[in-house]
């Protein structure tokens, strides 16, 4: 066949009555691709057999309430061979649809507003980000994980190929890099807000702004190129297969052709938005726009539209008109601009404009170097000597409308400024961010402004009811907004903590490797009989891991000795002593015929707990003892008092905070798992133990860590027989985070431990693990010879998630 570089028309499909918003190239058909709309539809073409070089629609997709906003295609599995496609929407659902039913297989809700970006991964991974700042994590109908960090709408995610890394773009400016729940890096660099996002390799992306400008980034944060050719919003981007040539679309009316990092060609349409594109396998590329209709370019000869067809798109083209203030026309003189003969000579590259005077107007051409000629773009209007709007001015700028918005009544009035060239959608979303208004009245807003810019050219006199001096218009809009402000769920955004090095009380629980039970020291076994049998010995591990060893008569000593130095007003009575001493010997060995705790005594542990806390350390030791007591656990861990243990336990926990108080307090919730009451509130408070515990794996301490690891294995081991995947996402994302910080090796022993416990028998746990890049982060232990059982256990885990 023969091609060229040069992209013309292939076709022009109207197929949707409103904005056409997302594309994705479909994997089955072959040569399909799906499309979504503002008519909160989604359409999946079929490329009509030769000579005829259109598109035909095999199947529409319904099913969202309100404007589909985005699309993408989740790649084969076993059980859907032909893959999904997901559609995002208004409604603020997800909708995932088979590629034979009209109707979506199944809806993920979540999301607080519009859902505006969708990215897939491996293993059915689905990334969505949305107005409501967050982006979310999906696998097998659940979600996962939140990423919570953007302070504004989350535009664009994608998913990097390898190592479990995530992306996210957001109208706040930034880029955010997330790996395993949390955000590792924050990209700047922007000058407004993020639109688009995409994958050069496991190591590249591009970025794309309100800016007009397209970046080119490492994942290591730097930023290694600039592209700056739009002249508008850019709003998509796609990179052509294992190339780093891409195209892009914008607000100012093109589709650009980038090769070897320049705009090689400028293709413009005649609608005021080019919102998507994508690049299907054969090289061509679709394009969606606000006129409703998707065009598909190519640079096969063989494929492109008839001579008929492709003066019917010039024709189009040319009567279009152009507004200066939003294009790069800049500001016309009519006096200064050259007649028609001007078209005569030639252009300097693909793409450059030029005006012309042409008798009372003012057209605007573009020049085709594979044409060899000038093509008629548009005619101008409302050039410095045809401008007859009154704009208004606001806040410095100005504007063709500036609506007042009567919100509550005998309350303030709100300005809404707004552009015919604008969306009306994203100026709505603007308006009720900017006054922190509820996006249920989003579509109200957007369709009022919609019905009093009806039928808008530019240049017109203004619409009945608006003030002819200020251009205000006092609405017909008199509906109450009540305020609300919405609460994002914090789950997985797991800040980094800091602390500095104190080494931690109490004893090293690490047991000799191949001679004794791995966690507790007893039991006698050898790695190398170990290696003679198929039976896992290490996971999944459901019986909880303690920390019991103890030198009572230390402690007491400790105690008294703080004691005494302590100021009048925090020094404990001698009763007080007495009874803590009581306490600690009738704990130290739950089940022998020692005397139960009293609830006296319970409640003077509890009181003295509350010491200060430079010198609390060792009344923690009893607690961490204590809570092993069956009636301990119960008095303590129960439902009046067990939350207000588990705040008092992470007040000592933050990462701020003295190490030995942050090592006891999590040993003391690993000792909790003991006990019924301990494991019932432990689970209860999962999400907020979990996520103060995890700060603490910054800090420079085995013995912190070694306790981290045992929490996360007591968590897996509760979960284990659970089907609670969002509460194994979690402990997967904590042990992910931690093993990238802990060095020790009974740490990361029993961080392995807990993987495989989480992993096992539970094939979508699996998924997840392997879609975060698990097997890569632990790949690097299963070569350790000392001790055998960290290498022996990363194998068996890595087994898990062939």
């Amino acid at each position: 066949m023969a091609s060229s570089n040069s992209y013309k028309l292939r076709c022009s499909i109207p197929g949707h009555e409103m904005d056409v918003r997302g594309l994705a190239s479909a994997l089955f058909p072959d040569g399909a691709f799906v499309s979504v709309s503002r008519d909160r539809t989604g359409r999946v073409w079929l490329p009509n057999s030769s000579p005829d070089k259109g598109f035909t629609e095999v199947h529409s997709l319904s099913g969202h309430s309100n404007f589909v906003s985005c699309v993408c295609i989740i790649g084969p599995s076993e059980t859907y061979p032909r893959g999904l496609i997901a559609t995002g929407g208004n409604d603020n659902n997800i909708c995932v649809f088979t590629l034979d039913q009209s109707q979506p297989l199944f809806t993920l809700t979540g999301h607080k507003s519009t859902v505006c970006t969708l990215s897939s991964g491996k293993f059915g991974t689905l990334l969505s980000g949305s107005w409501d700042t967050t982006a979310k994590v999906w696998l097998n109908e659940k979600c996962m994980m939140t990423l919570q960090g953007h302070s504004a709408a989350v535009w664009a995610v994608v998913i990097l190929p390898e190592q479990g890394l995530m992306l996210s773009g957001s109208a706040d400016k930034t880029i955010k890099l997330w790996k395993a729940g949390r955000c590792e890096k924050t990209f700047e660099g922007h000058e407004d807000c993020v639109r688009g996002l995409a994958v050069i390799s496991n190591t590249e992306f591009f970025s794309c702004s309100n800016d007009t400008t397209i970046r080119r980034w490492l994942v290591t944060g730097e930023c290694v190129q600039v592209y700056s050719s739009h002249t508008n919003y850019i709003y998509s981007l796609a990179v052509f297969p294992n190339s780093q040539d891409f195209v892009s679309t914008g607000e100012d009316r093109t589709l650009r052709i980038w090769r070897q990092g320049e705009c090689s060609q400028t293709i413009r349409l005649p609608a005021q938005s080019v919102w998507c594109c994508c690049i299907l396998p054969n090289g061509d590329i679709a394009v969606g726009s606000s006129d409703g209709i998707i065009r598909v370019f190519t640079p096969d000869e063989d494929r492109i539209a008839s001579a008929e067809d492709l003066q019917a798109f010039e024709d189009d083209l040319s009567k279009t008109t152009i507004d200066p203030k939003t294009g790069d026309l800049g500001d016309i003189k009519m006096e200064d601009l050259p007649g028609r003969e001007h078209l005569n000579e030639p252009g300097n590259r693909d793409g450059q404009t030029r005006l012309i005077k042409d008798g009372e107007k003012v057209e605007a051409y573009q020049w085709s170097v594979s044409d060899g000629r000038w093509m008629k773009i548009g005619d101008v209007v409302g050039g410095s000597n045809q401008q007859t709007s009154k704009n208004v001015m606001y806040e410095g700028k100005e504007y063709d409308y500036v609506f007042t918005i009567d919100v509550n009544e005998g309350g303030p009035s709100m300005k809404l400024p707004y552009n015919v060239s604008e969306d009306p959608w994203l100026t709505a979303h603007n308006f009720l961010q900017k006054n922190d208004l509820s996006a249920m009245f989003l579509d109200q807003v957007a369709n009022f402004i919609i019905e009093n810019t009806k039928g808008h050219v530019v240049g017109p006199a203004l619409p009945a009811g608006g003030d002819p001096l200020t251009g205000e218009i006092f609405p017909n809009l008199n509906f109450t907004m009540d305020i609300i402000s919405q609460h994002f769920l914090f789950i997985y955004f797991l800040h980094k903590g800091a602390g500095r090095y104190i080494p931690g009380s109490g004893p090293n629980p690490s047991a000799p490797a191949g001679v004794a039970d791995p966690f507790t020291g007893r039991g006698a076994y050898s790695s190398a009989a170990l290696r003679q049998t198929a039976t896992n010995i290490y996971f999944p591990k459901t019986d909880g891991v303690s920390f019991e060893q103890a030198n009572s008569s230390q402690i007491i000593a400790k105690i008294k000795e703080l004691n005494g130095d302590a100021p009048q007003e925090h020094r404990l009575s001698d009763e007080v002593l007495e009874s803590l001493e009581r306490l600690l010997v009738s704990v130290s060995e739950p089940n022998s015929s020692n005397s139960p705790p009293t609830i006296q005594e319970i409640n003077l542990l509890w009181k003295a707990s509350h010491w200060p806390e430079d010198i609390v350390f060792p009344v923690l030791d009893i607690m961490r003892l204590a809570v092993r007591h069956p009636q301990v656990n119960e008095s303590l861990c129960g439902e009046s008092e067990g939350v207000q243990l588990c705040n008092h336990l992470l007040s000592l926990m933050r990462p701020e905070g003295r190490p030995a108080n942050q090592m006891l307090a999590l040993r003391t919730l690993c000792n909790c798992f003991g006990g019924r009451h301990g494991r019932a509130l432990l689970l209860a408070q999962r999400e907020t133990v979990l996520l103060r515990a995890a700060d603490l794996a910054n800090v420079c301490n085995k013995n912190i860590h070694i306790a981290l690891a045992t929490l996360v294995l007591n968590y897996a081991g509760c979960l284990h027989s659970q089907p609670d995947l969002e509460a194994k996402a979690q402990c997967l994302s904590v042990a992910s985070r931690a093993l990238e910080t802990v060095q020790d090796k009974e740490a990361v022993f029993r961080l392995l431990v807990a993987l495989g416990t989480t992993v096992a028998s539970d094939q979508t746990a699996r998924d997840l693990a392997r879609s975060l890049g698990v097997n890569s982060q632990i790949s690097k232990y299963s070569s350790v010879s000392d001790p055998a059982k960290v290498a022996e256990c990363c194998q068996l885990v890595l087994k898990e998630l062939q």
